[in-house]
C-alpha cells in the first residue's frame, strides 16, 4: 500500500500536465487546483479501501486522462444548460420559458452598455424605469395603467399590502391555491397584512356568499384563477363580471390574480378555459396580476394592470423598491411585449408560443428525424420507435389538457442500461439530457427540442452509454 501511495503524483505535477487541456483553458485556476486535490484524495481513499491494488492503475498517462475528465466535470458552472426532452414547455425546474432572440439581445445590450433605465430622454432628467413598458402594456391589455415587479407573488403581495393592509380581502374558499415551492395564497395574504375572509364552500361559491360577507372592514374582493388545478363535478363559482358588479354596488375594488396569465387565446388549438389578460380587463377588474414568464413567454416578472388610481397607489408603496425589476428583466420584457403587437410574429418568435402551438404534423416529422438519427447511433443497444404521445404546457397552466405529440421511445435491448439507469447517466453528461420514463422505455419529446438539438441528443446519449 505504501508503494502505491508513493506512485501518486504531486498536485503541481498534475496541474502542469493539465495546462494544455482545451476544456480547462478558461476554468479559474483555484477551481482546477481544488479538482486535482479532490481527485488525488479519491485515489488515496481507493488505495486504503483496496479498490486500487495494481501499480499499473496509477500509470501517469492513465492518471492524467482520468484527472482531466474529473477536473473538466468539476469545473463546469453549477448553473448550466440542460436539454429538455420532457415535452413540458414551461418546465419550472428547467428554467420555465425560453426567451425570444429579440429579448435575449435586448437583455445583453442592457448589460453591455449604459442605458436610459431611469432617465427621461425627452426631458433630459430623471425618469421612471416603469415608463419603458407601461404604454405597451396598456395597448396590449386595454388597461388604464400598468406596473411591473419581480414576480407574480410579489405583485399579489404589494397589491394587497397597498389596498387591504389591516382590513379584509374576501376570496372564495375554492381559490386558496398553493403554487410552486409550497407558497400559498393565504400565506401571501398574511404577509401583506390583509385579513383573509373565506366565503363559500370548496366546490361551490355563490354571489350571495360575497354579499353576506361584506362589511365596513372589507377592503377588496379577490378572485384567484385556479390555473394549476381543477375542481370538477358539482361546482359553482362566481364569474369575474358578477364579482365586478358586486364590487361596484359596494364601492369596493376587485382584484384578479391570473397566475400564469397570458395574452394569447389558445382555444383555437384545443386549449380552452384559460382567460386572457385582455378579457379580465374588459370584464372590469380593477387590478389584474399575472406572470411575465410562463405562458406569456418572457422573463420572470410580476405584471399589474388595471385602473390608474389603484396602480398609482401601488407604485407609490415603499415596498415597490424591494420588489422592483432590474434592467435586464425590463429590457427582455419590453422586447417580448413588442412581439405581441403582431400576434403572428409572437407565435413564431416567442419560443413558448411556438412550442405550444406546434402542429402535430410538424412534431411527427421532427420525431421521425430524431428517430432516424438515433437508430444509427444506438443500433444494437436500444429499439428506437416514434410513437403517439402527449406533451404538457406546464407552469401551472392548462392542468387538464394534453397537447398531442409524437415521442421517440428508447427500449433497452440485451445488456443496455435500463431506462432508470440511462436517466441517471444522462444527468452527468455535457449537457445533461432530461427525458421521461414510461414503463420500460425512455421517452424523448421533440416539442421541447430545438432543431439544432437533435444531433446533440445523439451525441449526449453516446456519451452516457460510453460511461
Amino acid at each position: 500500500m505504501q508503494n502505491l501511495f508513493r506512485l501518486l503524483p504531486a498536485v503541481d505535477a498534475v496541474l502542469a500536465d493539465l495546462a494544455d487541456i482545451p476544456d480547462l483553458a478558461d476554468a479559474p485556476r483555484p477551481l482546477v487546483h481544488d479538482a486535482v486535490t479532490d481527485f488525488l484524495d479519491g485515489l488515496r481513499a481507493d488505495i486504503k479501501a483496496g479498490r486500487i491494488t495494481d501499480p499499473t492503475q496509477l500509470a501517469p498517462e492513465a492518471l492524467t486522462a482520468q484527472c482531466a475528465r474529473f477536473a473538466v466535470a468539476a469545473c463546469r458552472p453549477h448553473f448550466r444548460r440542460v436539454v429538455n426532452a420532457t415535452g413540458v414547455v414551461v418546465h419550472t425546474n428547467l428554467g420555465r420559458s425560453l426567451l425570444a432572440d429579440a429579448a435575449i439581445d435586448a437583455a445583453a445590450a442592457a448589460c453591455r452598455r449604459y442605458s436610459n433605465l431611469e432617465f427621461d430622454l425627452a426631458a433630459g432628467e430623471r425618469g421612471s424605469r416603469y415608463s419603458h413598458v407601461v404604454d405597451i402594456l396598456r395597448k396590449l391589455t386595454g388597461a388604464e395603467a400598468a406596473l411591473v415587479v419581480n414576480n407574480n407573488a410579489a405583485a399579489v403581495l404589494i397589491a394587497l399590502e397597498t389596498l387591504a393592509k389591516g382590513r379584509e380581502a374576501i376570496v372564495s374558499r375554492g381559490q386558496l391555491v398553493e403554487i410552486g415551492g409550497s407558497f400559498r395564497i393565504p400565506e401571501v395574504m398574511a404577509k401583506s397584512g390583509a385579513i383573509l375572509r373565506e366565503v363559500g364552500a370548496t366546490n361551490r361559491t355563490h354571489p350571495r356568499d360575497y354579499e353576506n360577507a361584506i362589511s365596513e372592514d372589507t377592503a377588496l374582493l379577490l378572485k384567484v384563477h385556479a390555473s394549476n388545478y381543477r375542481i370538477i363535478g358539482f361546482t359553482k363559482e362566481v364569474s369575474l363580471p358578477e364579482l365586478v358588479a358586486i364590487g361596484r354596488a359596494h364601492d369596493l375594488p376587485v382584484m384578479e390574480d391570473l397566475g400564469s396569465g397570458n395574452l394569447t387565446d389558445f382555444a383555437g388549438i384545443g386549449l380552452p378555459g384559460e382567460p386572457t389578460v385582455q378579457q379580465a380587463v374588459a370584464s372590469g377588474a380593477d387590478i389584474v396580476t399575472f406572470s411575465g414568464d410562463k405562458v406569456l413567454g418572457g422573463p420572470q416578472a410580476g405584471i399589474l394592470v388595471g385602473k390608474a388610481q389603484y396602480i398609482e397607489a401601488i407604485r407609490k408603496n415603499p415596498l415597490n423598491r424591494a420588489v422592483r425589476i432590474d434592467k435586464m428583466t425590463l429590457a427582455a420584457l419590453e422586447a417580448t411585449l413588442r412581439l405581441y403587437l403582431d400576434p403572428q410574429t409572437a407565435r413564431k418568435e416567442i419560443p413558448t408560443l411556438a412550442m405550444i402551438t406546434a402542429s402535430p404534423e410538424a412534431l411527427a416529422k421532427k420525431a421521425r428525424r430524431l428517430a432516424a438519427i438515433l437508430k444509427k447511433s444506438l443500433a444494437g443497444r436500444y429499439a428506437v420507435k416514434a410513437l403517439p404521445g402527449a406533451s404538457r404546457v406546464g407552469g401551472g397552466a392548462f392542468p387538464e389538457h394534453d397537447l398531442p405529440t409524437t415521442q421517440v421511445s428508447l427500449t433497452p435491448l440485451a445488456g443496455a442500461p435500463s431506462p432508470d439507469a440511462l436517466r441517471e447517466r444522462l444527468l452527468v453528461t455535457d449537457p445533461p439530457l432530461i427525458g421521461r420514463i414510461e414503463g420500460d422505455a425512455f421517452l424523448l419529446d421533440p416539442r421541447t427540442l430545438a432543431d439544432d438539438e437533435l444531433k446533440l441528443v445523439a451525441r449526449v446519449l453516446d456519451e452516457a452509454l460510453a460511461g
